[in-house]
This record gives structure tokens, sequence and C-alpha cells, in this order.
């Protein structure tokens, strides 16, 4: 064990709370931050970010259980809409995790970024979508779904950040949304995690204790404390009011939309 390894439960007890109360991965806010913990121990550097997002991705299984288990408590995952996303969910999850091995990140970003601010700056200003609007039948939800997996993988995130936004527009309470997007992580994590291990299984020069793509300190140090975390950030979420937790959200989102347009700026 190395003293490199005392930083994975720091950064697994924010991601849990984060998706506890949010209901999302935390892949987007623990990435950066694995990247650089990465190239400080001198991981390659054509694998680092590949390591980064795979495993964030992995960490997303086990978290988005917790967090599901404890959003479900509260009655607020609805799980018609799990069953209706889940399949659009795995096939883009799964074709965006080979993807991201080498599709033009920089324009993605920059769309990716564009789409965060818009939907943050709804949250916060309270947007109230039309009254008769609902979620799309079977072949929409198919189509949400398969977007939102492949925006979710190549950012190794748990679609939070997306679906959550979607469901609002669409009439689902703020509450239910949050529930539904923590479930909604758990098919986009499997099946992003299957394919960052198999996209990586023939990589040479990965560190020791690499599974694929899959950092095995960094995913056992995370979930071992965000696992135990998530229900707290659940409980935190359903205490609070409805507007007040989309504004949070919202502010969230901004701050997530504003790490990723420095990281462009700068690069």
């Amino acid at each position: 064990m190395t003293l490199w390894w005392l930083a994975y439960p720091l950064l697994g007890v924010f991601a849990g709370f984060v998706a506890g109360l949010f209901g999302v991965g935390g892949g987007l806010t623990i990435v950066p931050l694995l990247f650089m913990l990465f190239a400080a121990q001198n991981f390659p550097v054509e694998h680092a970010m590949h390591l980064a997002l795979g495993s964030s991705m992995a960490t997303i299984v086990l978290t988005s259980i917790a967090s599901m288990r404890a959003h479900h408590a509260h009655g607020a995952v609805r799980w018609d809409i799990v069953k209706s996303f889940a399949p659009g969910l795995l096939i883009g999850t799964l074709g965006g995790s080979f993807l991201a091995t080498w599709v033009p990140t920089r324009p993605l970003a920059m769309i990716f970024t564009a789409i965060v601010y818009y939907a943050s700056i709804q949250m916060m200003l309270d947007f109230k979508p039309k009254p008769h609007r609902q979620l799309p039948g079977a072949p929409g939800m198919v189509v949400a779904g398969t977007t939102i997996g492949i925006v979710s993988s190549l950012v190794a995130a748990g679609g939070g950040f997306l679906s959550i936004p979607f469901m609002v527009f669409c009439n689902v309470a703020i509450h239910n949304a949050v529930g539904t997007s923590a479930a909604l992580g758990f098919p986009i994590a499997v099946a992003g995690t299957v394919g960052y291990i198999a996209s990586g299984l023939k990589a040479s020069g990965l560190p020791a204790y690499s599974l694929g793509y899959i950092y095995l300190p960094a995913f056992v140090g995370v979930v071992a404390v965000s696992f135990l975390m998530a229900p707290v950030g659940a409980k935190l979420a359903h205490r609070l009011p409805v507007k007040q937790l989309k504004r949070a959200f919202g502010g969230f989102l901004a701050l997530l939309a504003s790490k990723m347009l420095h990281g462009l700026l700068s690069a």
C-alpha cells in the first residue's frame, strides 16, 4: 500500500454525498481529481485519463446502489421511467465506452458544457414546463436513453446531469427526478464499467493492480466510503423544499460546467 491510496477514501466522502443529494454518480466531480492523482503518481500519460474515466465509472456501480436504496425508501424512484430508459442507456453507455478511446473530445466537451449551463439556468430560475408536457413514448425514451448513455460514458458520469433536467422538463417532480436518476445510474455504470474493462484489456503499460482501465486501489478506496455517504445525501435531499433543491442542483450544474469550460480554455 502507498500513501497515495489514502487519498481515494477522501474522494469517496465527497462522491457519495453528492450522489445521494443530487441523484448523480459523482463522476464529473472525481474524474479530474483522479486524473491529477494518477498524473502525480507518474502513470503513463496515454493511459491516465482513460484510467480516471474507467475507475470513476466503476465506483458509480456501488454508489448508485446505495443512493437508489435510500431514495426508494422515500418512495421517490419512478420505476416505470427506469424500465423505459434502461434499454437505451445500456446501448449508449456500452458504445460510448469504446468510442471514448478515439472520439475527439474537445468539440463534444464544448457542446456538453453549453447544455449543462442551459440546464443549470433552467433549474436556478425554477423554469416551469408546459402543464401538458409529458415523457415521450417508448421510441423517444430509447433515443433519450441512448443519448444520455453515450455522453455519460464519454465523461464517466452517472447521467443525472442530463436525466434530471430532462425529467423535470417533462413535468416529473424534482424529488422523483433525483430519486429516479439515482436508479438510472446503475445500468449506466454497469455497461460503462464492462466497456472500460474490455477496451483496456489489450492496453500495454498499465500500472499494477489495473483491470483494463479500472485502477482497483482507486475503485476500492472510493466506494468503501461513498457507499456509506450516499444515504446521508439522500436524506438531506428529501428534507429540502422543492425550489431550494432545484436551485442547489442548478448551482451544482453551473459549477461543473464552469470547471469544464476552464479546462477547455486552458487546454
